[in-house]
Formats: C-alpha cells, structure tokens, sequence
C-alpha cells in the first residue's frame, strides 16, 4: 500500500475558514464535490473558482473535492459548507460539524500528464505518481478524462500497462490469504446474460478452494456481477466483512469499490462508463490489479470472441491474450486464458434479475435452465479446478458437473448469500419490471445472428441496471427455427419513458437476423 502523503498546500486559510457542514443529497459517483454559496465571505475571500480542487478538514479528518458554486441558499447557505454524499460519509462527522476550507495544490503529476496527452511514453515512476494522485481524488473530472482519453488514443504499450497495474496494485489494500492457489475468475465483458461467475465462484468454493471473487459494476453493459449478485445479497462489503466471509465459506461475490481493492481503478471506471471507454490497456491494468489486490494467484480469463462482442477476431483475441499474459508473468499470477463463443448473449436474461433468475435455475438444477450458461460455468470452472495440484488435468469438468449436480453448489451459495447478506430473492416469481412489450420476427427461417450491442442497447435503454427488473428475456437463440410473427424476446419496464425508448430503439433494429443455416457465424472456442 502506498502512504505517501498529499502535497502542501498554498495559501491555505483552513484555520480561519470555518463553515458549518451541510449534506447534499446528490449522488456524484466516486467524485467529492463541495458546494459554496456565492455570496459566502470565504467564497470571496479566498478566490474559490468553480470546479476548482480544494481541501476540507473537520474532526482531523481531510478529503479533496472539487469545488461547486451554487446562487441558491436553499441548497447551501452562505454559511455552509456543503458536501456531496460520499465526500460526507468519508468526513464521518454530523449535520452542522464546524469544517474548513482552502485552496489545494495542483496535483504533482500534472507534468506526467501533460507529456502522455501530449503522446509521450511514461516510466514507471510517472505511473506510481499520477496513480497516487487519481486515488487520493486529487484529479478533477477533467483531468480523469485527458489521462483515459490519452491512454486511449495512444494504447499504451506493453511495458506502460505493466506499470500502470503495478502502480494501482501498490495503492490501496491488498488480502494476503498466506496459502495457494487462491482462484478467481473474470471475463473481459461485452457479451450480456454472462454471469457464469456467480456459478464459478459456489462450485470452486464446494470444491474447498480459496475464491475471493470481488466484481465490478456494469460500465457499458445492462449488468454486471455485482449488480446481478446484488439481487439476491448485499454486495457493498467492507474489507474485513469481505476478508471474514472468504475465510469461512472459501468464497464470495462481492463489489471491489467499497473495500479499498486498487481504489483508482474505481475512479477510473467513474470516467470510462459515461465514455464508454475500455481500452486494452486499461482493461489489463484495471482486471488484474483488482485480482492481485485482492489475493488471487491464479486467474481463469475468458476472453468472447464474436461479430458484435467486445473481441471481434481471433487474431484480436490472440493479441490482447498475449498481452493478459505479458503483464500476469511480470506481476507473478499464473494465468490460464480462455477464448469462448460471443456470437450472442449467455443465458436467456439481460437485466439484474433476469440474470439472476437463469443463475438460481442452473442451481437448483431445475430443467428451465439455460443450458449455455450451465455448461460454460461448467467448463471454466473445471479449468480453475484444474489449478488445484490434486486434480488431475482434464477432470475438473467432471468435479464441476459432479458438485453442481449434487446440490453441493447450491448449498454453498446460499451459504455466502446469507453470510453476505440475503436480500431474499424468489426465482421462481422474480420481482419483474411491471410494463413490457414483445418484438416478434418480421419473416420465418433460422437464427442466424444475435447483436450483443444492440440487445445490450436495448436493456439499458429499458432502465438495466438501475432498474433491477428491467431488461430482455430471450425467447430464441441462434440456431433455432422461428416462424414469422413468433417472439424473439420481450422488453421489461418499470416506467412509460424508459418502454418508449427501448421500443424505438427495437423499431429501429430488433438485434436479430433470419436466415438460412449456412449463415451462421463462425465458431471460435477453446473449449
């Protein structure tokens, strides 16, 4: 963990600034933001501009925040200081705590910055110091978007991705479980309804191996794993409640932004999602810090190839495999890549409790399962039993199925459900948004394409993940005969805007293709 800490700052007049704290209910997403009445005497006084970076000290606690200018006193008075939600949580004072506030410095890897918008290579010691200041909040919103715009643009290489994880691996907590191998298992994304993580993590946990699975939030898609796990438990976990579960039930599933796990990468992710940004390199660094941080030694990578999934090609796939493996070897991970079919969504559900609902089935063995789903977790968690140095190689599928089969996974998952916090799901009358519409095909024939992006569009714009029973549920997958005016899936709701939108948008593309069979995709697996 890194504990340098923050630069001095000028001009500061904190001890004769003092303001009564105000909370502000709004929601700023990983940013600190502090708001100033415009005619505040310390406003004036010490030449505040808006969106500028300040500091805020009460009780002797100190956060940085980005500066907001309001003309209504309504929202702050003239002697407040307000702060948004998670700036006040992090202050950990009352309503009203007297609080000060100055002028921060420019953060000091500003320079570093400046060369790598500029194109620039950066060393290592450039990507420990604009790390520690992205962790710290020492960054604006704008500042955050020139350094993930510039490492998109200008794709870091190979030996850049290395220090960028090493430095969001040094800042922040790490979990020292003192055994091996300690397992985890991620999939770069792109492809909706692939929650095969929330059946990895129970069937490698039965199986007695160490699985301290921490997800992350949807950035671009309609869920992520911890939006979908959120369904059925609380996944906000502080660092020892994520550290006592792991350790007596040998496994968890739980979000990595509120246990201190490479705390940048969650700063980041604040910027790349509104941009929709998930370049290579940041993809790298931002995975394999998370899992590192959080004690794996051995990670199963699985990597969709497909026509509208995130990796188009299996030269593409090839290329950033090479480069998962580059930066694994030089942080000591072993590493086991696996390229798998993203011609269209895994599972019938897009949509927090969709997916959750085709999880629990798979489960509970009930015959409503999607069997893609079933036989994918299947085979990824075979490949991480395999990590074991008592299974022989080529039986984990066999101990996978076995342990599911049995209702060994099953028991265990309600086990870390419960210990995480059961939010008392039922699969079998999940808790659906209220409105829906179904879009049915235009002519009969053969499946013969899914769009991953535009079903994907589709739930968003339906009001996933946000609304946890919003989403699509697929009626058809590719390969399978449809007659003219036969479903393909129905579009779920909680509001007459977000139906509207997500109607359109099906009016626009529906996501699917008729045809005939010699159509089909091509298939690239490693399975």
């Amino acid at each position: 963990m890194d504990n340098t800490p923050p630069p001095p700052l000028i001009g500061c007049a904190c001890a004769d600034a003092t303001l009564q704290l105000h909370r502000v209910a709004i929601d700023t997403y990983r940013e600190n933001v502090a708001y100033l009445h415009r005619d505040c005497a310390v406003y004036r006084a010490e030449g505040f501009q808006a969106l500028s970076k300040v500091e805020v000290r009460a009780n002797g606690r100190r956060i940085l925040a980005s500066l907001n200018v309001v003309d209504d006193a309504a929202l702050v008075g003239c002697q407040q200081l307000g702060l948004s939600e998670d700036a006040f949580l992090q202050l950990g004072v009352e309503e009203g705590h007297p609080a000060s506030i100055c002028q921060a410095e420019p953060p000091s890897s500003i320079p570093a910055l400046h060369r790598k918008i500029a194109g620039e290579r950066l060393d290592r010691e450039d990507f420990r110091a604009i790390v520690r200041d992205i962790a710290a909040h020492r960054y604006s919103k704008i500042e955050l978007t020139a350094f993930v715009v510039a490492c998109n643009q200008g794709e870091l290489d190979r030996e850049e991705v290395y220090f960028l994880s090493d430095a969001m691996i040094r800042v922040g907590r790490s979990l020292d479980w003192h055994e091996q191998p300690v397992v985890d298992k991620h999939c770069i994304g792109g492809v909706p309804g692939n929650r095969t993580s929330m059946l990895v993590v129970p069937i490698v946990a039965a199986h007695g191996m160490l699985c301290p699975k921490t997800s992350s939030r949807a950035i671009t898609s309609p869920a992520g794993t911890a939006d979908t796990m959120e369904v059925l438990a609380n996944v906000e976990l502080s660092f020892a409640s994520l550290e006592g579960i792991v350790r007596e039930h040998r496994g968890c599933l739980a979000w990595g932004g509120t246990s201190e796990l490479s705390p940048a990468d969650d700063v980041l992710i604040s910027v790349e999602r509104p941009l929709s940004i998930d370049s290579p390199g940041q993809m790298v660094a931002s995975i394999l810090s998370k899992k590192i941080a959080a004690g794996s030694t051995h990670l199963v990578l699985d990597i969709p190839v497909g026509p509208t999934a995130k990796v188009r090609s299996l030269p593409e796939a090839q290329r950033l495999r090479r480069l998962f493996e580059f930066v694994a070897a030089r942080l000591g991970m072993t590493l086991d890549v696996v390229i798998t079919d993203g011609r269209q969504p895994v599972g019938s559900g897009i949509g927090p409790v969709l997916e959750a609902r085709d999880v629990m089935r798979v489960l509970e063995n009930d015959p409503r399962a999607p069997d893609d789903l079933r036989q994918k977790a299947l085979r990824l968690a075979g490949r991480m039993l395999e990590f074991d140095p008592d299974v022989r190689g080529g039986d984990g599928y066999a101990i996978a199925r076995n342990i599911l089969d049995s209702g060994r996974a099953l028991a265990k998952m309600q086990a870390i459900i419960a210990a995480q916090g059961d939010r008392g799901f039922d699969p079998t009358a999940p808790a659906l948004a209220p409105l829906s519409f179904e879009v049915n095909a235009e002519c009969g024939g053969m499946v013969v394409g899914i769009d991953n992006l535009q079903l994907a569009r589709i739930a968003r714009l339906a009001g996933a993940p946000k609304v946890q029973g919003a989403g699509v549920d697929l009626l058809c997958k590719l390969g399978e005969p449809v007659a003219a005016g036969a479903p393909l899936y129905r579009v779920y709701a909680a509001y007459p805007a977000d139906l509207e939108f997500a109607r359109q948008a099906c009016q626009r593309s529906a996501g699917f293709a008729i045809g005939a069979p010699d159509q089909l995709p091509h298939l690239f697996v490693e399975f």
